[in-house]
């Protein structure tokens, strides 16, 4: 009999799966992903994304809830890791954004646009 992998695995392979499936979505609308699971020592960064002349970094979450999925603290993070990225790969004159991608269990993706901003920190 077939044992199913612990919660865990079956967590990363999910996330992975959204984020490809987020990655797809910015793609067809005309973006290009710069980086992938992006990280740092302040953090991760799951999708940098280069679209209509803007940096867009993209939180997925591989649930199906409102912004509050992502703790303060967690917000924290990816714009320190969101910083870092900026002044090593940019001139730093560059727009950017930070969207989050809510991707339930079918597949269906919620994207939230600027959900959250460098000015909230």
């Amino acid at each position: 009999m077939l044992q199913a992998a612990p919660p865990s695995a079956r967590s990363h392979h999910l996330g992975l799966s959204a984020e490809e499936c987020v990655a797809r979505r910015y793609g067809g609308d005309g973006g290009h992903v710069r980086a992938a699971r992006w990280r740092c020592p302040e953090g991760e960064l799951d999708l940098v994304v280069e679209l209509a002349g803007e940096i867009v970094f993209v939180e997925v979450k591989a649930r199906r809830h409102g912004a509050e999925t992502v703790t303060a603290r967690q917000w924290a993070r990816i714009g320190a890791a969101a910083s870092r990225y900026l002044a090593e790969h940019t001139d730093g004159t560059v727009p950017c954004r930070f969207d989050l991608a809510l991707v339930d269990r079918m597949g269906r993706l919620e994207r939230i646009e600027n959900a959250r901003s460098f000015d909230d920190w």
